[in-house]
């Protein structure tokens, strides 16, 4: 059966547990090495990556592109727009021509329904790389990287300072399967998605939704927060003046645990959603945050190919 990488949710707390433990160990396994030296193992060896680009990118196109040349393999790259998907050739049609000349796709895509259709019509593995529904190659690398520095999330408690968007559903999906507590701090008309929060209920996670950032932060091991307005986004305006109460700052900060970790998928927008002395200063860990994604997404890349 093929190995698709689409939400976090489709995989169960096991198979989890392995793609992160397997990114700490792969990142541990380089230190001191030069970038472009492939791993010892090369479980990607003579296999090719696409990489399939809707939205502009640059940690996910850097890092995956990274990610498969240290496994061993190689990438190529082209957006949408270069390709005849950007000329109305359907999903379904440049899956199957993709699958005879590629070993895995990998699609940073506008509609989250491109990327099941993709993996639908698809014989080789397709990942998420980020969709408008969803973004888990991110939640794995902010996962890998808050047990870096505090040991095993479990039980651990996530502060959510942002939209209730893509990267708050991955959180959500995670939350149920790594067993943390996840509080959501949000105005009321940028909530979760409701599809997200429904798992969570079945699944019995330990996730809150507040319109008070207070709230959310209190006894935090980890705050995070998100930029206000992602692309196409268009109530720009809307979401700058119904955001303002929501950044992360050094005064939000106190209200988390002394040694609470800041993270940002970045970009960033400093002066919005987080302040400077919060994003530079000694709790953050954006740098690792950013650096692991080349190592969640070896994992993930390593597991589809069955390794």
């Amino acid at each position: 059966m093929t190995r698709h990488f689409l939400d976090i949710c489709d995989l169960t707390s096991d198979e989890l547990r392995v793609l992160v433990d397997d990114a700490h160990a792969r990142k541990a396994a380089r230190q001191g090495w030069p970038k472009g030296r492939v791993d010892a193992d090369a479980p990607a060896e003579d296999r090719v990556l696409a990489m399939i680009f809707q939205k502009n990118s640059t940690r996910t196109r850097f890092s995956f592109d990274a990610a498969i040349r240290q496994l061993g393999g190689d990438a190529i790259i082209s957006t949408a727009s270069d390709m005849q998907l950007g000329r109305g050739e359907t999903i379904e049609d440049t899956a199957r021509v993709l699958s005879r000349m590629v070993d895995a796709i990998m699609i940073r895509a506008n509609e989250h329904d491109d990327v099941l259709r993709l993996a639908r019509a698809a014989s080789v593995p397709v990942i998420n790389g980020l969709t408008n529904f969803s973004h888990p190659c991110q939640i794995l690398a902010d996962i890998q990287t808050i047990e870096e520095h505090r040991g095993t999330i479990a039980g651990k408690k996530l502060a959510w300072i942002s939209d209730g968007n893509n990267m708050c559903t991955s959180f959500i999906h995670a939350a149920a399967r790594f067993g943390f507590e996840l509080a959501i701090a949000c105005p009321d008309a940028y909530r979760p998605n409701p599809q997200a929060l429904v798992f969570a209920s079945e699944s019995r996670a330990k996730v809150t939704v507040t319109n008070d950032p207070a709230v959310a932060a209190r006894d935090a091991d980890v705050v995070l927060a998100d930029t206000w307005v992602s692309m196409g986004d268009l109530d720009h305006d809307e979401r700058l003046a119904a955001f303002q109460p929501y950044q992360v700052n050094s005064e939000l900060m106190k209200l988390a645990k002394p040694d609470a970790l800041f993270l940002h998928c970045l970009p960033a927008h400093r002066g919005e959603e987080v302040t400077d002395e919060v994003i530079d200063g000694p709790q953050s860990v954006i740098w690792d945050e950013a650096e692991n994604r080349i190592h969640a997404q070896k994992a993930v890349i390593a597991w589809c190919f069955g390794a």
